[in-house]
């Protein structure tokens, strides 16, 4: 059993869990389900923000602990001032750390989009994902089906919320488009081996239908790489790892950003 399996049999327990809590009418009288999301788009690709999909991120199956010390306010304001286009959050407890609460204390200090992070496997999840306040979904082609996929982008769309889909190589990708996605992510990561190499954005570049916004995951580490992927047609950078390993993450995406 490789670790995405591990974390996608956790992931129904987990939800299994939450539906009897919390019942999906509870979670549309939330206070945030009401708003109007902001557009993942509009954001990306606005000419005073940077493209950067900056990530709270506090632990990591491969890594381990990667920063635990900070706050959600300390982090996700920063990243906004320095230019953040989106911030993506983490909420995978078991295997991250993370915390649902955290896109909702993202939400109510910040007005840019919030891709709530996590492994959707259900339509409760996406009902969820926007009482808590996020204003994008992620949905990773590696261990949701075509049919799924159109389920869950298709409730996501009909309540306001821009999609984005993961894939790690071609043949994800072809077996995963769907005209109801907003954009496809190139993961730069492995799942095999968790190894990353950005190479994974440059050889499924060209295979990305211009209908869709284009974003690179993982393994960006300096200006130069942006630079190279801008050219080769993508608009969004999702950089985590990068900033969170550091004491001061909103610190270090402002030294990145002066780069750009």
């Amino acid at each position: 059993m490789t670790i995405l399996d591990k974390i996608v049999a956790n992931k129904r327990k987990e939800v299994a869990r939450a539906k009897s809590r919390v019942s999906y009418t509870k979670l549309e009288e939330a206070e945030f389900f009401a708003r109007q999301p902001y557009s993942f788009r509009e954001f990306l690709l606005a000419p005073d923000r940077t493209g950067i999909i900056a990530e709270f991120k506090r632990r990591s199956p491969s890594k381990g602990i990667i920063n635990d010390k900070v706050t959600v306010k300390q982090v996700t304001t920063a990243y906004a001032d320095a230019g953040a286009s989106a911030l993506s959050v983490l909420t995978d407890k078991q295997f991250f750390m993370g915390q649902k609460i955290d896109v909702k204390r993202a939400r109510l200090l910040n007005n840019i989009p919030i891709l709530r992070k996590d492994f959707m496997i259900d339509e409760y999840q996406v009902i969820e994902a926007k009482a808590i306040g996020a204003d994008v979904i992620l949905l990773i082609a590696a261990i949701l089906t075509p049919a799924e996929i159109d389920t869950l982008a298709t409730l996501a769309k009909s309540i306001g919320l821009s999609v984005l889909l993961e894939v790690h190589n071609l043949e994800e990708l072809e077996r995963s488009t769907n005209p109801k996605l907003d954009a496809i992510g190139v993961n730069n990561r492995n799942l095999a081996d968790f190894t990353v190499s950005v190479d994974t954005s440059f050889q499924l570049a060209k295979h990305i239908p211009d209908d869709f916004l284009k974003i690179s995951e993982s393994a960006i580490s300096n200006t130069e790489v942006i630079k190279d992927l801008k050219q080769a047609g993508f608009s969004g950078f999702l950089i985590g790892e990068n900033f969170m390993r550091q004491e001061d993450p909103g610190a270090a995406m402002r030294e990145f950003v002066q780069g750009l």
